[in-house]
C-alpha cells in the first residue's frame, strides 16, 4: 500500500465536510468505542466517521448502524495501526476534507472540542498537526507531549539500573517541567488524537505502513513538523483512558521493539542532526517560556 498518495490542495475549498475521523479498533469493547463515537458525532460541523476494523471478525459493525454519517470497513487482514488509519486517510483525501482526525477508541471529549480545534486550523494556516491537552479519567494530565525519541529514551530506561539518572532523562523525554497550560510547538504528538491539516499530508506523506504500531506517530509527526507547525492546543481537553498494554503483553512489547528498529533505522541511531537540533530548540523554547 501506497502512503504517499498525492493531494490536489486546490480542491479543498470545494469539500462539503468540515473535517473526517477514523478509529482503528481490534476486539474493543463496544461501550469504550461508542463513547469515542459519540464525542466525535456530537457536533454540527459536517463530518464523516470511519471505522477501521482491523478484528476478525465484524462484529463491530453494530457500531456503525445508528448514523449514516459512519462508513465501516471490516479489514480483518490486519495490516497495523498507521496502515489501517491510513485507509481512511486516502479516502479522506478522496472526500476533499481539509482536516482529519487521528482517533483511539479509547478516547471522549465534550461537545465543543472539535469546533475549537477547527476555528484555531481555521485561523492558523501554518498548523499542520495538532493535539489538545490530555487527560486520565480521574482528571490528571498524560504527559503525552514528548521529544523526538532516542534509543536511550526507548531502550536503556527500562534495563539501566541508575534509576535516579534514568528519571532524569525520562522527565526530560517526556517534559515534565511543561505545565501544560500555554500552546507550544511540540515534535512528538501522540497517536491517541491526532488532528491532521490534510494539505500537509500532500507534503510528506501518510503513516509508514512498515511501523506496524507504536512510533508511527512520531514518525509522522517528525515529517510534519519539517514544512508545519506541530501543536499542543491546551484550550481544550480530551480524556483518554489509557491501558498501557505494551506492560502487559509480550507480543505487544515485541512489537514495539521491531518499530523501534524500523524508526531508528530509518532516522539514525546516536547521530541525528535533526532530532538533536529540533529537541534542543523546543527545550530552550519551554523553559524561557516556563520562565516567563
Amino acid at each position: 500500500m501506497n502512503s504517499n498518495l498525492p493531494y490536489d490542495s486546490r480542491n479543498e475549498q470545494h469539500s462539503s465536510l468540515d473535517v473526517t475521523a477514523s478509529i482503528v479498533m481490534y476486539n474493543n469493547p463496544i461501550p469504550m468505542v461508542q463513547k469515542a463515537v459519540q464525542s466525535f458525532l456530537n457536533t454540527p460541523r459536517k463530518i464523516k466517521l470511519y471505522l477501521i476494523d482491523n478484528s476478525p471478525t465484524d462484529q463491530l459493525r453494530i457500531l456503525s448502524t445508528a448514523d449514516n454519517r459512519i462508513h465501516y470497513i471490516h479489514n480483518p487482514s490486519n495490516p497495523g495501526f498507521g496502515a489501517a488509519h491510513n485507509i481512511a486517510l486516502k479516502k479522506a483525501i478522496t472526500d476533499k476534507s481539509p482536516y482529519h482526525l487521528v482517533l483511539n477508541p479509547d478516547v471522549y471529549f465534550n461537545q465543543g472540542v472539535m469546533e475549537k480545534i477547527i476555528d484555531y486550523m481555521d485561523q492558523h494556516t501554518d498548523v499542520g498537526l495538532l493535539m489538545p491537552k490530555v487527560l486520565y479519567p480521574d482528571g490528571t494530565i498524560q504527559r503525552v507531549a514528548k521529544l523526538l525519541p532516542t534509543p536511550f529514551d526507548l531502550f536503556a530506561r527500562r534495563l539501566l539500573p541508575l534509576k535516579g539518572f534514568v528519571k532524569r532523562q525520562n522527565d526530560l523525554y517526556e517534559l515534565a517541567f511543561f505545565n501544560y497550560n500555554a500552546i507550544a510547538e511540540i515534535p512528538f504528538i501522540t497517536g491517541c488524537f491526532m488532528f491532521l491539516r490534510t494539505e500537509t499530508l500532500e507534503k510528506v506523506g501518510l503513516f509508514d505502513e512498515k511501523i506496524f504500531m507504536y512510533l508511527e506517530d512520531a514518525d509522522l509527526s517528525r515529517r510534519i513538523s519539517k514544512v508545519a507547525k506541530t501543536i499542543l492546543y491546551p484550550n481544550v481537553s480530551i480524556t483518554h483512558e489509557y491501558q498501557r498494554g505494551l506492560y502487559k503483553n509480550r507480543k505487544l512489547l515485541l512489537i514495539s521493539l521491531h518499530s523501534a528498529l524500523v524508526y531508528f533505522n530509518k532516522y539514525g541511531w546516536f547521530f541525528d542532526s535533526y532530532r538533536k537540533k529540533i529537541n534542543s530548540k523546543t527545550l530552550e523554547t519551554l523553559s524561557k517560556a516556563d520562565h516567563q
